[in-house]
């Protein structure tokens, strides 16, 4: 048993246009690189927990959630703010605020976020900016906050509607929100105080306004009206409206909309690597929603007709994992697991009459019967299929095996080492 393609486990090694995966059969590195593609800057988390602009078609390795490291792909998206830092700017409307540019260390790790400061008068206190959008369509706003006087602060909906949604700054939570177009809220630590804060929204005009609004406490109403003091406030940084159901990585605007093309990773190994008549396919993987759409992974010869699948699919939370040889689906399994956004373990075989699909240490199912490809028939490994269907993701690690694997070994290697290393990979409460 020899594993023939190797990919992240906290290994990786990035050039524009390249990610490798590699092969140490014998103590000899083989490199195996995936072409990646992006067509735009883009922002990752990086070892020191910065935010960090990358350029053009150069792999984002993320450390947001994992000190390993995972391979980032994300679809297109574009942030329709045109001051996403600098709320200083006249795009920003202020009601009984000043904005103290370059007040602290942003999440970035530079003297560039605001301090969104109150005014002594006794009234609301926020800044907005207004923008026309699709009436009807699920958006996603968010925004950086650190706590400097209070510890709430709230999104408000200030041109077309009454909903709100509260956070709190000093402890990481979400407070109360209304409003028939607010569909969820969520916070995220970004470590040194910052949180960012999330809502998604169904829109109701094509006119939204949004506000960044102080708060005194966590209120049941949007805004808060009290007697202000100028010395106090909360600071601000990388505010973002997105069209979607889910927030991406932070896209930097100053003075125009950007839109961050979607990234590629295709290519990988040659019929040399990969064993067509038998092997297991390994992953650890997350989606970034659960949002019904074909995301795949995918062993081929180049085409569809002869493809091993590994997708989240358009059902809810389901995984699949297809086998299609000349044509014909020679096995289907599919899986409905509690969430996909969670880190998952995946090991998938295939053999004749023998396929096995198995999830953090549990065989979820399996086919005892089926074809399989000829010798010499898979050469590619790639995150999308050739028609499409790319795979947008969190990705720690892939590994190709030329033997099926016996069903104690994929249980090991599937499974968790600790009660600790579960409970953090599954996002869990701790016992």
């Amino acid at each position: 048993m020899a594993q023939k393609l190797k990919f992240g486990n906290g290994t990786w090694a990035t050039k524009k246009g390249s990610t490798l995966s590699y092969n140490d059969e014998g103590g000899n590195f083989k490199p195996l690189p995936f072409t990646t593609t992006r067509n735009s800057i883009a922002t990752r988390v990086n070892k020191e927990g910065l935010i960090e602009v990358v350029g053009n078609n150069i792999p984002r390795i993320d450390y947001t959630d994992s000190a390993d490291g995972v391979l980032l792909l994300e679809n297109s998206a574009t942030n329709l703010l045109t001051y996403s830092e600098e709320f200083s700017n006249a795009a920003w409307s202020k009601q009984d605020v000043t904005i103290s540019s370059n007040s602290a260390i942003s999440p970035d790790g530079s003297l560039n976020s605001d301090l969104l400061q109150e005014t002594s008068a006794n009234s609301i206190h926020y800044c907005r900016e207004v923008l026309t959008v699709t009436s009807g369509v699920e958006f996603t706003v968010s925004f950086f906050a650190k706590k400097k006087d209070y510890d709430y602060i709230q999104y408000s909906r200030t041109a077309d509607g009454s909903s709100y949604a509260n956070f709190n700054i000093a402890n990481g939570t979400i407070g109360n929100n209304s409003g028939a177009d607010i569909l969820n809220h969520q916070i995220e630590d970004y470590g040194n105080g910052w949180y960012r804060c999330i809502a998604n929204i169904t829109t109701s005009s094509t006119s939204s306004g949004f506000g960044i609004t102080l708060l005194q406490s966590d209120v049941t109403s949007r805004y808060e009206s009290y007697l202000g003091d100028d010395s106090r406030g909360t600071y601000i940084y990388g505010a973002q409206v997105e069209q979607g159901s889910y927030p991406t990585s932070y896209i930097p605007t100053s003075g125009s909309t950007v839109t961050r093309a979607a990234d590629t990773a295709s290519g990988a190994g040659n019929s040399e690597v990969f064993n067509s008549t038998e092997g297991v396919l390994n992953c650890e993987i997350s989606a970034l929603s659960d949002d019904l759409t074909n995301r795949m992974i995918v062993l081929t010869d180049g085409t569809t007709a002869n493809s091993l699948q590994l997708a989240y699919i358009p059902l809810s939370n389901k995984i699949a994992y297809y086998v299609k040889v000349g044509n014909v689906n020679s096995a289907v399994l599919e899986y409905q697991y509690s969430d996909i956004t969670f880190n998952t373990k995946i090991s998938v075989t295939w053999k004749l009459n023998e396929f096995k699909f198995y999830v953090n240490g549990f065989k979820v199912m399996e086919d005892l019967s089926g074809a399989i490809y000829p010798a010499n028939t898979l050469d590619e490994l790639s995150f999308k299929r050739t028609d499409g269907f790319p795979f947008y993701g969190k990705t720690k690690e892939v590994g190709v095996y030329d033997t099926a694997l016996t069903d104690e070994e994929l249980e090991y290697m599937t499974s968790y080492r600790s009660l600790n290393e579960l409970v953090t990979e599954l996002n869990l409460n701790e016992l």
